[in-house]
């Protein structure tokens, strides 16, 4: 084969899983600043399926091909000039960024400072669960505060960022309160959860009062932040995709307007950030939840299990 072009995970056209194949690109080298990664392993994120359907049309654009895959593990294998921080060979994990996605490839290119090592004797392919628990980690330890002792509610606390959440708030020494459905409780029990409660069953109203709500769903933020107490802080890592101007608008406003600001943002890591989730992960505070791993062939199978809802933790990709 060619070793001039790559597998990569491609849609031609916007709409459902089945609009996913795998095809052949040229392989990429890396830019000044950049490196190659051979990819081991990728897990699959809703930004990816809101992308994939034409949700986000406005920033994807529409010109195709167009790629998946936001977050990926491997090994480096040649850096760009000026690359720093890393060696050929190295065990990393990344993130692609903000300019798109891409990871779901045989190979990836980033710039350096969006890779960190991942910590000695974790399997890469498990490893790829936990890219996107960067988000947690801001979210709790630097947006919100999170302090021993007070109450933390996590929406989506099965989910990739949401598990990791229940995790962190209880090595934290929070009272973690996990939201998720019902398959699901048994699963944020075992991470950490001291209450697990099944969100098809009650109103928010009827969930109490919170220092900090971590939500990973972004929609029915007004009714979520009426749950902090006195000084509470409430964290959003998505907006409503069915109605953004009004949800983003409703975030912006809430700095002003009301009883505790939503603090919203969109992660986007770099190598100190990822040198903290490895000592997250080596001193015991966190592990990767991986619920089902698929073949790269067989990615549209994994959106189609995501967009199922139910997972528990997350769905990865294994390349080769």
């Amino acid at each position: 084969m060619d070793d001039r072009t790559m597998k990569a995970v491609l849609f031609d056209r916007f709409g459902g899983p089945e609009v996913l194949y795998t095809g052949r690109v040229p392989r990429p080298e890396p830019a000044p600043g950049e490196v190659l990664v051979r990819v081991r392993a990728f897990s699959v994120n809703g930004g990816e399926l809101a992308a994939r359907s034409g949700r986000v049309r406005l920033l994807t654009g529409r010109r195709f091909p167009q790629r998946v895959g936001l977050d990926f593990t491997g090994e480096v294998v040649a850096l760009g000039t000026g690359a720093t921080g890393v060696a050929a060979g190295d065990r990393v994990w990344g993130i692609v960024g903000r300019t798109g996605f891409g990871s779901a490839a045989e190979y990836v290119t980033v710039r350096a400072e969006r890779l960190g090592r991942v910590p000695d004797g974790l399997d890469l392919v498990a490893a790829a669960a936990l890219p996107v628990a960067t988000t947690a980690v801001t979210a709790l330890r630097d947006k919100a505060a999170l302090r021993p002792g007070e109450r933390l509610l996590v929406r989506g606390a099965a989910g990739g960022v949401g598990n990791a959440a229940v995790q962190l708030g209880k090595a934290y020494g929070a009272e973690v309160t996990a939201l998720a459905r019902a398959a699901g409780l048994d699963f944020v029990r075992a991470l950490g959860a001291h209450h697990a409660v099944d969100h098809r069953t009650v109103t928010p109203a009827e969930l109490g009062r919170f220092d900090v709500v971590l939500d990973t769903a972004g929609t029915d933020l007004r009714a979520f932040r009426g749950l902090l107490g006195p000084g509470g802080r409430m964290v959003t890592v998505a907006f409503d995709l069915a109605r953004p101007v009004a949800s983003l608008g409703y975030i912006a406003a809430s700095a002003v307007h009301g009883r505790g600001r939503v603090r919203f943002f969109s992660g986007n890591p770099r190598r100190a950030l990822f040198d903290d989730l490895a000592r997250e992960v080596t001193e015991g505070r966190l592990r990767p939840a991986v619920d089902r791993v698929f073949p790269l062939e067989e990615t549209a199978a994994a959106h189609r299990a995501l967009e199922a809802g139910g997972v528990r933790g997350k769905f990865v990709v294994r390349v080769g």
